[in-house]
């Protein structure tokens, strides 16, 4: 992957970002459309780091301009693969000569993605097992478009974002994708998730193949499913099934073990023929501390309160705000946006009056961001719950999250 242009083609893009982040705030428009063009040819063709950090922001599509969000979604679903003899290179160096392994191997990928790609193969025992090889050479270029993704990312500042909390938010981005560089360390995640979920029927996790397995390439029994993105136009009862599954797996991952699957990107998940939930990627698994759930759980029942104050001190609590905090006016109209999901009985994901009312809360909170921020330790945490929500509104899922969550503020108060 090393490439004399990789580190030229990534500060253009920066600088192009820049430019359209520029315009927008000296008053013009900006091209949108154009910057997301740009970012898809480059990002899908340079693949890692920024790429990674492209398919992390189409994660809230509604949130962004529809422009730019439109072109970053094909990030996750057109990536241009990497030609063949590049990925067979890689096996090579796993396996050896490929023929005494595999009866075959499909040379075209049947999925794309950031830091790999994923071919189907047959194993001289007739057996269809998933092959996801780590990109050639990434993990020599990675600190390099890491250095890339700082620059970019020092544009926060124009939103007021104080350096110190970029930089944290920086490291806790490249741990992340340090660590997904490990397939070692990702079969043993899929492993335990699957002894751990083995007794739940809706749940469907690959097993992994550690004798065919090592830390660029990652195997597994070949598991059949419509990817998530394609279920917006399955049957009802289908998208509400595999709804629920999800909506279980994530509060039981969190309140029963302490851990997040913490890459929800749509083509991560897929529902296999009995509306099965089917988990395919265990790149990203984050611990959650109980001391931080506790926190989360704070803000969600002074959110629900409509309590600015407690929701104020909620964030002192979580390191997430400066000086004298956000006015109270935003914190009010935060929860008025979230406290109907909430309200009694079932509740609709796909109420456009609720994406409404976050598109517009938005810019609120960007032009506060010098008092309101993120905490950076909950980065990841943030990011993937922000992407669940995302894949709930996908399935159309019409959930009851008042009796999902009494209990959870219930644990919280005890805590």
């Amino acid at each position: 992957m090393r490439d004399r242009g990789r580190t030229r083609r990534l500060m253009g893009l920066g600088a192009r970002t820049g430019g359209a982040l520029l315009k927008t705030r000296l008053g013009g428009q900006a091209d949108w459309r154009s910057l997301g063009e740009a970012l898809f040819e480059g990002l899908s063709e340079l693949k890692g780091p920024a790429m990674k950090l492209a398919q992390i922001m189409s994660q809230w599509d509604d949130l962004l301009p529809p422009d730019l969000a439109e072109e970053l979604s094909r990030l996750q679903r057109q990536a241009e693969p990497m030609p063949w003899p590049r990925i067979r290179e890689a096996l090579v160096m796993q396996y050896g000569e490929l023929d005494s392994r595999f009866r075959d191997i499909e040379e075209r990928p049947f999925a794309s993605a950031s830091m790999g790609q994923v071919h189907k193969a047959v194993t001289h025992e007739g057996e269809t097992v998933v092959l996801k090889v780590q990109y050639p050479g990434l993990a020599d270029v990675l600190e390099s478009d890491l250095k890339q993704v700082r620059r970019i990312m020092g544009l926060g500042r124009w939103f007021k974002v104080p350096q110190a909390r970029l930089d944290a938010l920086f490291e806790e981005l490249a741990a992340g994708l340090r660590d997904e560089l490990d397939y070692r360390a990702e079969a043993d995640a899929m492993a335990r998730y699957r002894e751990r979920y083995q007794a739940d029927s809706r749940l469907v996790i690959p097993e992994p193949l550690f004798e065919l397995s090592g830390q660029h390439v990652l195997a597994m029994r070949f598991v059949d499913g419509t990817p998530l993105r394609d279920l917006e136009s399955a049957d009802d009862d289908t998208r509400q099934k595999v709804a629920v599954a999800l909506a279980d797996w994530i509060t039981e991952e969190l309140f029963t073990y302490g851990e997040l699957h913490a890459d929800p990107h749509a083509g991560n998940f897929a529902a296999d023929e009995q509306g099965r939930l089917v988990i395919y990627d265990f790149g990203a698994v984050i611990p959650v501390p109980e001391a931080r759930l506790n926190a989360m759980m704070q803000l969600l029942e002074a959110t629900l309160a409509h309590d600015p104050m407690a929701m104020d001190e909620a964030l002192v609590q979580m390191g997430g705000r400066q000086g004298q905090g956000a006015p109270l006016s935003l914190y009010r109209e935060s929860a008025e946006c979230v406290a109907p999901l909430f309200a009694p009985g079932e509740q609709d994901f796909s109420d456009v009056r609720v994406h409404r009312r976050l598109r517009e809360l938005t810019p609120k909170v960007w032009a506060a961001m010098d008092r309101l921020q993120p905490p950076a330790e909950t980065l990841l945490l943030s990011r993937a719950l922000n992407g669940h929500y995302w894949n709930l509104v996908r399935l159309k899922a019409r959930l009851d999250m008042h009796s999902r969550a009494q209990p959870l503020l219930e644990w919280a108060r005890k805590a």
